[in-house]
This record gives C-alpha cells, sequence and structure tokens, in this order.
C-alpha cells in the first residue's frame, strides 16, 4: 500500500467538498477543461455497481470525457470502509504524480475526506467468526445483555451506540474480542496523515432552499429516468436486502420500502426527498466545524475561476 511519503510534496491534491445537489462534480469537471487533473470519487455510494440512477452517478458520456476513479468500486452486496478508501485514495494520488497530474477529490462523503486527511484509527478488518459468534449470543441472549457486556469493556461507545444499533453495537464488540483494546482507545490513535500541499475548497449554499430545491428536481429526475426498474432488478437479487450498507444509501431504501408495499408511490418521493435533505444536512454540519477549507457560495459563477486562480499561485 502506497504511503504518504509516495506523495509528490511539488504538486498539489485539490480537494472538492460539500451537500449532495450543490454542484461538486460540475465544478470537477470544469476544472479538467482548464488542468492537467485526474478526479477522484469521494462518495460511498459511487463505489457500488449497477446503482446509477440513485447515486446520480455521472453518466456514461460524462465519464468517458471526464473519468473518474474509485466508482464502481464494489458489488452491492459487498461493503467498503473508510480504511478501504483511504489505501484506494493514495494509489490514485500517487498515480497522478507520477504522471505530473493533479488529483482533484471530490465527494460528499465527509467521513472519507477526514480519514484522509487527519488519518484513520488502525481498526482491524471484519472478521466473519467472530461476527457468527456475536450473532450467535444475539439470538439466545439478545441485543440488551450484549450492551451491558460493552458497558463493562467500553463505557464511552457504550453511552454513544444504542441497544437497538445492532450494525454499531456489533462492531464494537467484535473489535474488542479481535484485539483485546475497546473502541474508544483505538480510535483515540491515528494513522499517519495526507501530507503534500492540500488545497482543500467548501461548495455551500448562500441560501438553503435553493439546495432543497436542487434535491427536490433531481429526486424527481432520478424517478423519470428509470430508478424504480434498477431497485426492482436489485431487488431480483436474492443476495441482496434492504439492511445492507448499499441499500442504506437515501432513496434506496425508500424505493425499497415502496415495491414492498410500505407505502404509496407519493410517499416514496416525498420520504427520499426528506432523507435526502437530511443527508445535506449533516454534511453542512460537518462542513460548519471543518478546518483548513476556503468556502466558495454554490450559487457563485465565479468558483471554478477562484480555484484555478489559487492552484495557480501554487
Amino acid at each position: 500500500m502506497p504511503t504518504t511519503a509516495d506523495i509528490n510534496k511539488s504538486l498539489p491534491i485539490i480537494c472538492i467538498m460539500g451537500p449532495t445537489a450543490s454542484g461538486k462534480t460540475a465544478l470537477a469537471m470544469g476544472l479538467q477543461d482548464h488542468l492537467p487533473v485526474d478526479i477522484i470519487s469521494v462518495d460511498s455510494a459511487l463505489v457500488y455497481k449497477d446503482m446509477d440512477i440513485g447515486t446520480a452517478k455521472p453518466t456514461f458520456e460524462e465519464l468517458q470525457q471526464y473519468p473518474h476513479q474509485l466508482i464502481d468500486m464494489i458489488d452491492a452486496a459487498d461493503s467498503y470502509s473508510a480504511s478501504d478508501f483511504c489505501s484506494d485514495a493514495l494509489k490514485a494520488i500517487r498515480h497522478s504524480h507520477i504522471n505530473h497530474r493533479i488529483p482533484v477529490l471530490v465527494g460528499g462523503t465527509m467521513m472519507y475526506f477526514k480519514s484522509l486527511i487527519e488519518g484513520i484509527s488502525p481498526l482491524p478488518a471484519a472478521n466473519a467468526k467472530v461476527r457468527e459468534e456475536i450473532e450467535a449470543e444475539v439470538a439466545d441472549k439478545g441485543w440488551e445483555v450484549l450492551h451491558k457486556e460493552l458497558e463493562t469493556i467500553d463505557p464511552i461507545s457504550a453511552a454513544r451506540i444504542h441497544k437497538n444499533d445492532p450494525q454499531r453495537l456489533s462492531r464494537a464488540l467484535e473489535v474488542y474480542r479481535l484485539t483485546g483494546k475497546s473502541l474508544t482507545e483505538l480510535t483515540e490513535v491515528k494513522g499517519e496523515r495526507l501530507q503534500g500541499n492540500v488545497l482543500q475548497f467548501a461548495l455551500t449554499p448562500k441560501n438553503r432552499s435553493i439546495l432543497h430545491d436542487r434535491i427536490e428536481l433531481r429526486f424527481n429526475q432520478m424517478i423519470a429516468q428509470g430508478f424504480e426498474q434498477e431497485v426492482v432488478k436489485l431487488k431480483e437479487r436474492h443476495d441482496l436486502h434492504i439492511d445492507l450498507p448499499s441499500m442504506r444509501c437515501v432513496g434506496y431504501r425508500q424505493m425499497w420500502q415502496y415495491l414492498d408495499g410500505d407505502y404509496d408511490h407519493k410517499e416514496m418521493i416525498y420520504r427520499g426527498i426528506c432523507a435526502t435533505r437530511q443527508l445535506a444536512k449533516r454534511q453542512l454540519t460537518w462542513l460548519r466545524s471543518w478546518q483548513g477549507a476556503t468556502n466558495l457560495t454554490m450559487e457563485n459563477e465565479n468558483n471554478l475561476q477562484q480555484i484555478i486562480s489559487i492552484v495557480n499561485k501554487v
């Protein structure tokens, strides 16, 4: 695996971050029209194959003209962690620098950005055997008993993780059983941070209502483009279910539940738009406390020129 020591310190690394539907991808594509850049996706939904419409993945034609790295990486039945992203992103950055090109990391998965820029905790990979043991204990004792076990070994995590959050509760117990150390202990240790000339840009709305209108418009466009048929095909697979990380992506869960008959088409659209707006709110919460980024207003038509100007001064 490449490390930050492999990164060319003389070439910049551009990060464009912001909420969903803020125009990040269009900005990155615009940069490629003016600078020798490679676009690297920072999006936990775009890594999945066969999930194109609901993730607002760039079209085939756009990808032909503006290739993106770190999309269509894995099957929808698989998982992809922040650690996986950091490993893949470092390889992509190093490859860009070897070819004397500028990597442009663009997306809205703020945990990926944070892990890459600040360093990631050395957590162990998932272990199928340990997870099976935990599932067997759950079947016998229930989650409440396992939550009390977590309170004993890691009270800080137990206070943060609800007993009805099986995914995070299972992971906290798994980490302890694999390492003998609590999740809290391990997350306090950070790996090597990304070094080099990292130029960060945060694209945020001046008027939140404009972003909300964009989200609603885009969701309705997804419906018109065949989002329902995309989820029908995924649902036909026997290895996919609603609780997988891929199906927890905004829009997919709501469409899946609609297809299950939980609510009607109009309610599905309403819930999908609301879920997307809530995602945007969480992304903006991250950005409000983010340090080191140049703020760009998404309504400003001069954002591209401003980034180019800053890059040219490096």
